[in-house]
């Protein structure tokens, strides 16, 4: 059975950081694309980070590029988001998935909320 279990969630002031981990199960990790999405109230979904299966490229959203930062244990079977920098806007359910055509699996989200 495949489980991807995202923690690491929370409140947090303005300018501040986060470390959020996709801890994974029922798959190995670096025979998948890994991406971590959000979605805040009354929008639609942000793909916001991949590290990529072959050769661990990674790719990030303009509105958290030199901000976050997606890494990969293969050893731990864990996908990291590190997120610096915090603005109210980034408030969200953070998700992660694990795709690999035709397969996508996901999480259950934890909550990111930067306020004051």
């Amino acid at each position: 059975q495949v489980q991807l279990v995202e923690s690491g969630g929370g409140l947090v002031q303005p300018g501040g950081s986060l470390r959020l981990r996709c801890q994974a199960s029922g798959l190995i990790i670096s025979n998948y694309d890994m991406r971590w999405y959000r979605q805040a109230p009354g929008k639609e979904r942000e793909l916001v980070a991949v590290i990529a299966r072959a050769g661990g490229n990674t790719n990030y959203a303009d509105s958290v590029k030199g901000r976050f930062t997606i890494s990969a244990d293969d050893a731990k079977n864990t996908v990291y988001l590190q997120m610096d920098s915090l603005t109210p806007e980034d408030t969200a359910v953070y998700s992660c998935s694990a795709r690999a055509f035709p397969l996508n699996y996901w999480g259950q989200g934890t909550q990111v909320t930067v306020a004051s």
